[in-house]
C-alpha cells in the first residue's frame, strides 16, 4: 500500500481486511502481477490517484469468491487489467483483489504463474498493437523502445505471427545492442537525442517511447505503412502525453497512424494470445521475479537504467 507519493520506500507491506464481494464484483486470489512504468508514475504522484491506494493495473490468479458463477466459477484461472484497477480502486499488489466482473477474463493455459504474470499488460499490449498495425502484411518492423518489456514482447510475437519478418529495435544505450541481438532482434538502432540514427524505412513501426519521438518515427515509415502509438517511456522529468504543434502533414502521404490501449482487453483476444505463445513456444519468462514482500524492490529494479524485459511479483511457490 502507498499512503503518499515518493520513492520505492513508500510502498509498504500492511495487513488489511480481505475485501468482501459486492454485486458485479468478484474476489480474486492474486497469484502474480507485472510491474509497469505507469505504476511508477503513480507512485511518484504523476497520476490523479487518491492515496492511500493499493497499486497494480494487472494481475493473474484464481477466482476465490464469485458473483458470476457461470462465467467466473470459483477456482477459474483469470486475468485482469486496466479499467481503473490500481487507480480508481485497489489493484493487484496484494494477496486478494476485489475486481469488477467485466474486467475479469477467464483463460485456459498451461503457463506457469511467473510466465502468466508477465503476459497481461505487457504481451497483450504488444499483441494488440501488432494487430492494429496489420503486422501480418509487413516485411519489416521497427520497435521504438526496443529494450522495454513491451518492445521485447512485440519482437517475439511478431516473429511468431509473421515468419521471415525483419525486426529492428531502438535503444539510447549502445551497450544494450548485444543483449538485444541475443533476445532476438535482427537489427539494433541508436536513438540519439530523440532522433533515429538511420536512413532506413519500415512497413510497420511500434512507437513506445512517446510523443517526443513520434514525429521522427513517422519519417521512417514506408508508403502504405502503419505506425501504432502505444507507449510513453520518456523519463519522469520530461514525460509528455501530447505532441506539441502536431502537424498532420507529418504523416507521410499514403501511410497511416493508429494507436492501441489495453482498455480494449477481452477474453477472446487474451486466449488467442495465450494459444499463440504456447503453440510457438514463445519465451515469455520474466527478466526478474520478486515476492510480495519485495514489491518496492521490484519497482526499483524496473526503474533502473539497465532494466531489460519484464519484472514480475509472484505470490505463490512455483
Amino acid at each position: 500500500m502507498i499512503d503518499q507519493p515518493g520513492g520505492p520506500e513508500q510502498l509498504k507491506l500492511k495487513d488489511v481486511p480481505t475485501p468482501q464481494t459486492k454485486p458485479g464484483w468478484s474476489l480474486i486470489k492474486i497469484k502474480g502481477f507485472g510491474i509497469n512504468r505507469s505504476e511508477i508514475f503513480t507512485r511518484l504522484g504523476y497520476s490523479p490517484v487518491k492515496f492511500p491506494r493499493i497499486l497494480g493495473i494487472e494481475g493473474v490468479g484464481i477466482v476465490s469468491k464469485s458473483t458470476d458463477s457461470i462465467r467466473l466459477p470459483e477456482g477459474q484461472t483469470v486475468i485482469s487489467l486496466m479499467h481503473g484497477m490500481g487507480r480508481a480502486f485497489d489493484g493487484s499488489y496484494a494477496e486478494y483483489a476485489l475486481l469488477p466482473n467485466d474486467s475479469i477474463y477467464p483463460v485456459e493455459t498451461q503457463l506457469s504463474w511467473p510466465e502468466l504474470a508477465a503476459l497481461p499488460e505487457t504481451f497483450y499490449t504488444a499483441y494488440g498493437s501488432l494487430l492494429n498495425m496489420k503486422v501480418k502484411t509487413a516485411k519489416t518492423l521497427l520497435i521504438r523502445g526496443g529494450t522495454s518489456g513491451v518492445g521485447v514482447a512485440a519482437m517475439r510475437l511478431a516473429k511468431a505471427m509473421v515468419p521471415g519478418i525483419r525486426v529492428a529495435g531502438t535503444t539510447r544505450d549502445p551497450e544494450k545492442f548485444a543483449r538485444m541481438k541475443a533476445a532476438g532482434y535482427d537489427d539494433t538502432l541508436l536513438d540519439d537525442q530523440r532522433r533515429l540514427q538511420t536512413e532506413n524505412h519500415f512497413d510497420a513501426i511500434l512507437e513506445l517511447v512517446g510523443p517526443d519521438t513520434l514525429m521522427d518515427s513517422l519519417t521512417h515509415l514506408n508508403v502504405n505503412g502503419i505506425t501504432c502509438f502505444t507507449g510513453e517511456l520518456s523519463g519522469m522529468d520530461d514525460a509528455r502525453w501530447t505532441v506539441a504543434d502536431f502537424d498532420p502533414f507529418g504523416i507521410p502521404a499514403g501511410a497511416y497512424l493508429t494507436h492501441f490501449s489495453s482498455d480494449t482487453a477481452n477474453a477472446s483476444d487474451l486466449n488467442d494470445l495465450i494459444k499463440l505463445v504456447e503453440t510457438h513456444h514463445i519465451d515469455i519468462k520474466p527478466a526478474k521475479i520478486f515476492d510480495l514482500v519485495h514489491t518496492s524492490d521490484a519497482q526499483a529494479a524496473l526503474d533502473q537504467a539497465d532494466s531489460f524485459g519484464k519484472v514480475v511479483v509472484v505470490n505463490s511457490d512455483y
